[in-house]
């Protein structure tokens, strides 16, 4: 069977065909100017790539064509797929038909998180020797794919995102995927472009509580008033809450500041048992991801100790507090940190990890919820962990970051050309520093200028 994929380098979309290369279907695809690190990831797949949209890229007509969310009427090969009668699905359908059917589904929700959270699900049911099943909306090191099939018995972790399905299909992707566990991490606005209010996303997280059954499993954060809400609306499972507070089951206890060392408490009428994490993430918002993975992990009988010891082994996905080179003494990391609340707690983690050296931020505010400016008049306290803070007015934006920087409590200079801004990062930049880079897009392939202006600015 030929299955013919739209939007096919997006990281939703990329790995679904991952999947259904791996199934055994013969998979082609379409993208506007096929870009790394999917498009090479697809390639080594031996799947055929379209670069850009029209209706010649039907031919063959494909059994199936399955329609990313990016994609929308008048899209030539949207009109084309219509015009000629293709049968055709959304992403989330296609999974929901072909790949999760009689598998034991997790799915991890949340706004912030989401991608951590499932690596971690996913890593910890692997060191169990479980063989899971995956798609997840980045690239976990300790596999180096964003999804596979997995053994047919063991469970499934997808992350489960609460953006719109397709054109056709207006609902969020997760109520397609019918999990028997959930996980509830967090919740507040996002996706200004498609949701017009809080109430309007939790009134979605509830419709996918409605989708667990009454014998499945609802992990929620505690803390999360929103998320109250979404259960007051209505819960048929069993709820187990998560966090820091004393009378959840599922908690943490920091034993150092940064977040690296934690104890973990499982505590009910039925259960009293502990252990440690010591690890090489940092932040209590990782700690919190840790705790709600573990608690995922538990359910399907992965012990709590040796979860909490495989935790030790595991590597932040791609784009998660990564690490991308150092000279001279001076650190670049990457961060996908897309939402003021993300941003905070990114800086927060690393803050309490950097004890002699500077903390250095460096925003582009690429979202779609970001561009719209409905969250602006956060992003200046979301970078008070850092030491200083620069921000690039992408092409494209039409509000100026100027009342950002004039907000700024730490110190902050604007950049228009990625170049300018290098340059004045670099200039700025000295040993110990650690340069935080955050957006949720390629960001013009930054760190690497970064790295290379730093070796030139320090003779190596």
């Amino acid at each position: 069977m030929h299955l013919h994929i739209l939007g096919i380098c997006g990281t939703f979309m990329g790995s679904l065909a991952l999947l259904a290369r791996e199934a055994g279907f013969t998979v082609s695809g379409s993208d506007a100017g096929v870009y790394p690190p999917m498009s090479t990831q697809l390639a080594e797949a031996g799947i055929a790539l379209c670069d850009g949209y029209a209706a010649a890229n039907l031919e063959p007509h494909p059994d199936l064509v399955v329609i990313g969310n990016a994609l929308s009427r008048g899209n030539p090969e949207v009109e084309a797929v219509l015009n000629v009668g293709l049968p055709y699905v959304s992403g989330p359908q296609w999974l929901a038909e072909h790949v999760l059917p009689g598998r034991r589904v997790i799915a991890v929700a949340g706004t912030h998180g989401k991608t951590t959270t499932a690596s971690l699900v996913a890593w910890l049911l692997e060191s169990a020797g479980l063989s899971p099943g995956f798609l997840i909306g980045g690239v976990p090191r300790n596999f180096g794919v964003s999804a596979r099939l997995g053994a047919a018995d063991a469970p499934f972790v997808v992350e489960a995102d609460e953006y719109d399905t397709a054109f056709f299909d207006k609902r969020s992707k997760f109520v397609h995927y019918r999990p028997e566990i959930a996980v509830l991490g967090n919740l507040e606005f996002d996706h200004a472009d498609i949701f017009d209010d809080l109430a309007a996303i939790e009134r979605q997280f509830h419709h996918l509580v409605r989708t667990v059954p009454g014998q499945g499993r609802l992990l929620v954060a505690d803390g999360e008033p929103a998320l109250d809400r979404v259960l007051a609306m209505g819960c048929w499972t069993p709820v187990e809450r998560f966090g820091s507070e004393p009378s959840s089951p599922w908690r943490f206890e920091l034993e150092r500041d940064d977040a690296s060392r934690f104890r973990v408490v499982h505590q009910t009428a039925e259960v009293d048992e502990d252990a440690v994490v010591d690890w090489p993430l940092t932040g209590a918002y990782n700690a919190c991801n840790a705790l709600a993975a573990l608690a995922a992990a538990h359910a399907c009988g992965v012990d709590l100790v040796r979860g909490a010891a495989a935790l030790a082994r595991f590597e932040t996905p791609r784009r998660r507090q990564e690490v991308r080179g150092e000279v001279a003494g001076i650190q670049v990391i990457d961060d996908f940190a897309h939402h003021p609340t993300a941003i905070a707690a990114t800086l927060e983690g690393l803050r309490a990890a950097t004890p002699r050296g500077r903390l250095l931020a460096v925003i582009e505010p690429r979202s779609n919820t970001m561009r719209l400016g409905t969250l602006r008049d956060r992003l200046a306290a979301s970078v008070a962990a850092a030491d200083a803070a620069w921000w690039y007015q992408p092409e494209g934006l039409d509000w100026s970051l100027e009342s950002v920087l004039e907000a700024c409590a730490v110190p902050g200079r604007l950049a228009t050309t990625l170049d300018d801004l290098v340059a004045m990062v670099v200039a700025e930049a000295r040993p110990l520093d650690r340069v935080v880079v955050m957006s949720n897009g390629g960001f013009g392939g930054i760190h690497d200028k970064l790295l290379a202006a730093l070796e030139v600015a320090h003779g190596r």
